[in-house]
C-alpha cells in the first residue's frame, strides 16, 4: 500500500511551479520589444492623480 503524498507536499509543489511558471512568463514579456508597459505605468500615474 502506497502513501498518498500530504496535502503540504502538494501545495508546495504547485507554489513552486507558479513560480517558476510566473518567472518565465516575466522574462517572455521583457523579451518582447512591443509590450506595453510604459503605456500601463503611465496610465497608473494619472489614475493617482
Amino acid at each position: 500500500m502506497q502513501r498518498k503524498p500530504d496535502l503540504l507536499w502538494i501545495l508546495a509543489i504547485l507554489f513552486g511551479l507558479g513560480i517558476v511558471t510566473t518567472g518565465y512568463a516575466q522574462s517572455l514579456w521583457a523579451a518582447k520589444a512591443d509590450a506595453p508597459v510604459e503605456v500601463t505605468q503611465q496610465q497608473q500615474q494619472q489614475s493617482r492623480r
